[in-house]
């Protein structure tokens, strides 16, 4: 086997030399790993397999006590060993220095650094992506898998995430909610569904289901670049075209952009410490929705809110009425095998409050005025858009019991999946048809209620997002979206 000899575990009782050490693994191996594979494009083929390890972070107490019992995070469950593999430091950087810190902090012991037991398979040794022959032809004509480790999906899934994951006998609890393999994963799938790099996502991240919003959105970042705005350093597009900040100088725009638009391309307004804003438009459906945030996930937002369009249920509501989720009808089936049917979704006071708050500031309205233009209430998501050419009497029926007041495809899904990965999620939906009522989405009327409604739409949800990152990252981060034995990173 070609290897070369393993970095000794330390222990430390400081985060940031333990994410340096951490660092130093992961650069040194996968290194090797491409020093190796680039050398058999090459037509040199190794004697042996080619391997090498992920870095692995450990914690061991023995007490049940931890220093402040108010954070979600921080801290391991109960006695015993944990540790959980790592990858890419210099992504996550920042992140692991917090968490490691915490640990060290509430537990009074310190960390193991090590090479962990998991191989880092060839293409995740490559955060930009692999290249390959375009025929898949491989010097001398052997399989890849023969030399160079492989991504192994029976290790990479969500069994932690989803609490079913089950600890062998004498071995570590898990310390984080998702291992090496499955973030590497997920920044794979990232960067090919939107055509952006990883490095970009921010930490407040808006999903929209129509593309008036993200031509909004891109028209206010070129200007907050153009005008010098203070808090973004540069504005991001799919092909990782970057604008840059004209505060010493004039905006200026660099790089190619992409010939055709990804699946769910993604706009970046980038702050240095990753507190911007990002906009996704994930397309129409519940699918859409779950394989976005499935892979959002492991970049360890703050926060993600959807804001789209949806149908009113109500009688009394009017075209451009807002909806502010408080509780959601799950009929999208894409999370029924992850997160049964039967576990609430609860709606998240910090998020509820900062919702309402950016859509008075906005629209200067307040306390009871505010209910002529908000409704806060049930959002039923649903699979089927055409669900109107059934014979809808059950359905209306089942909507009505729930006391429903409006319906889409995708909000109660991204819901779903923050309340299963533990990432402060909200709803604020814009009515734009209502079909129980002969209001349909038809092309004049739908034109002009985007072309009213959809700035000022955008702009409640990217007040949100400020007054959001305003807030202490441990107040925003909730203990209800906390398992009973729960890892300990955030």
């Amino acid at each position: 086997m070609t290897k070369h000899e393993r970095i000794a575990e330390q222990t430390f009782d400081d985060g940031d030399a333990a994410v340096a050490r951490i660092a130093e693994i992961y650069e040194r191996n996968t290194a090797f790993i491409r020093k190796n594979f680039d050398a058999f494009l090459e037509g040199i083929a190794p004697d042996e397999r080619v391997r090498a390890y992920y870095p692995e972070i450990a914690i061991e107490t023995t007490s049940h006590a931890r220093l402040d019992s108010r954070y979600a995070y921080g801290f391991v469950s109960g006695p015993g060993a944990h540790a959980t593999t790592l990858t890419q430091p210099d992504l996550f950087g920042r992140y692991l220095r917090q968490q490691v810190a915490l640990l060290i902090r509430n537990h009074g012991v310190p960390v193991t650094v090590r090479e962990s037991e998991i191989p880092i398979p060839v293409h995740f040794a490559y955060p930009d992506g692999i290249t390959v022959p375009p025929d898949g032809a491989f010097p001398e004509g052997r399989p890849l898998r023969d030399l160079f480790d492989v991504p192994n999906l029976e290790i990479t899934d969500d069994s932690i995430v989803n609490g079913n994951y089950v600890v062998e006998p004498d071995g570590p609890a898990p310390l984080a909610l998702f291992t090496a393999p499955r973030i590497d994963y997920s920044l794979h799938r990232l960067q090919h569904y939107t055509a952006t790099a990883p490095k970009y996502f921010q930490n407040f991240v808006l999903f929209t289901n129509y593309q008036f919003y993200v031509d909004a959105f891109c028209t206010l970042a070129r200007k907050l670049m153009d005008e010098g705005s203070p808090d973004y350093d540069c504005f991001v597009e799919p092909g990782n075209v970057v604008t840059h900040n004209a505060r010493d100088g004039k905006a200026v725009r660099e790089g190619v952009p992409v010939s055709r638009l990804p699946q769910m391309p993604a706009y970046h307004l980038v702050s240095g410490d990753s507190s911007g804003i990002t906009m996704v438009n994930i397309g129409v459906g519940p699918s859409n929705a779950k394989t976005i945030t499935d892979h959002v996930a492991v970049l360890r937002p703050h926060a993600w809110l959807m804001l789209g369009h949806c149908a009113g249920l109500r009688n009394s509501q009017k075209l451009g009425d807002y909806v502010l989720a408080h509780g959601y009808v799950r009929e999208d089936h894409v999370l029924d095998a992850d997160l049964p049917t039967w576990v609430p979704i609860p709606a998240l006071a910090e998020i509820q409050i900062a919702l309402e708050m950016a859509v008075q500031q906005v629209t200067d309205l307040s306390g009871y005025d505010l209910k002529r233009i908000m409704r806060t209430g049930t959002v039923a998501t649903i699979d089927n858009r055409n669900w109107e050419l059934r014979d809808h009497r059950e359905p209306v029926e089942r909507f009505s019991q729930s006391r429903a007041i409006a319906l889409d495809m995708e909000s109660a899904t991204i819901a779903a999946n923050g309340f299963r990965f533990r990432v402060p999620y909200g709803t604020l939906l814009c009515i734009s048809d209502k079909p129980l009522h002969g209001e349909l989405k038809l092309p004049g009327m739908a034109n002009d209620f985007y072309r009213s409604q959809v700035d000022q739409h955008l702009t409640i949800g990217m007040r949100t997002m400020e007054i959001l990152r305003a807030m202490p990252s441990d107040r925003l981060h909730s203990r209800k979206l906390r398992t009973f034995s729960e890892a300990a990173f955030q």
